[in-house]
């Protein structure tokens, strides 16, 4: 069964949305981040990806007291990525209670930075984030596109221990156009072992199911629920199959 994991993306200390990366595009869904995360773990849920967006543009982590309100306040396992460029920010991370952190733009700017991240605190902690446009792998907020192609980005850090990867199609994400599925399916193909969390334009519960039968083990899903397209309903009918 696909592992479920709503996501709260945060600018302003709010739980927002934004479509395709575009911070101008922003939808303020709640003021109170930490009550959507009681939603979610009411409807079931045990996982949470939290996105500190203000955090991935200014490069550093900016809403570590909306983390701690999320993990002072339930019991979820959280995820939390944006702005993780250095030891200081992924030690704050930790600290205010993340059990996982999501690291991309590092990985690609600074590969000895991870392999040390991933040695300091093991593959178990570290999720590695490929946010994807065009094939290549973009970075700091989806602002700047690097030369890495995906599977050759995966395949490195894969062969290094990684075993979690978060994988957003950035040209889908906040769409509610349908998941990348086609791509999911040949990250599988090539890395049957791997956690790979799929994210963006997930629109409806037939959109998880697809993911599922293509092979994938998770997936981040967040607009579609604030839309009412996903409903409490919905999440607890996918887990009680």
């Amino acid at each position: 069964m696909i592992d479920l994991i709503p996501a709260i993306d945060i600018i302003g200390g709010r739980c927002v949305r934004l479509t395709k990366g575009d911070y101008a595009s922003q939808t303020v869904y709640d003021d109170r981040p930490e009550a959507v995360a009681r939603q979610f773990e009411q409807a079931g849920m045990s996982r949470l990806h939290v996105v500190d967006l203000d955090g991935a543009r200014s490069k550093h982590v900016v809403n570590t007291g909306v983390l701690r309100l999320i993990t002072e306040n339930t019991r979820l396992t959280v995820d939390f990525g944006g702005g993780i460029k250095t030891d200081s920010d992924i030690e704050t991370a930790f600290d205010n209670g993340a059990s996982m952190v999501t690291v991309g733009s590092v990985a690609v700017a600074d590969p000895q930075l991870f392999m040390r991240w991933m040695d300091r605190y093991g593959a178990g902690r570290l999720i590695l984030g490929a946010d994807v446009r065009n094939g290549f792998v973009s970075i700091n907020g989806w602002k700047e596109d690097s030369r890495q192609a995906l599977l050759p980005f995966l395949d490195y850090y894969i062969r290094r221990g990684v075993r979690q990867v978060l994988c957003t199609d950035i040209s889908k994400d906040g769409t509610l156009g349908g998941p990348a599925v086609a791509l999911y399916r040949e990250v599988m193909a090539a890395y049957p072992d791997l956690y790979l969390i799929a994210s963006g334009g997930v629109s409806s519960a037939d959109d998880i199911l697809a993911l599922e039968e293509a092979g994938v083990p998770a997936v981040v899903f967040g607009k579609a629920y604030y839309e009412g397209r996903i409903t409490p309903g919905d999440l607890q009918a996918l887990q009680s199959r």
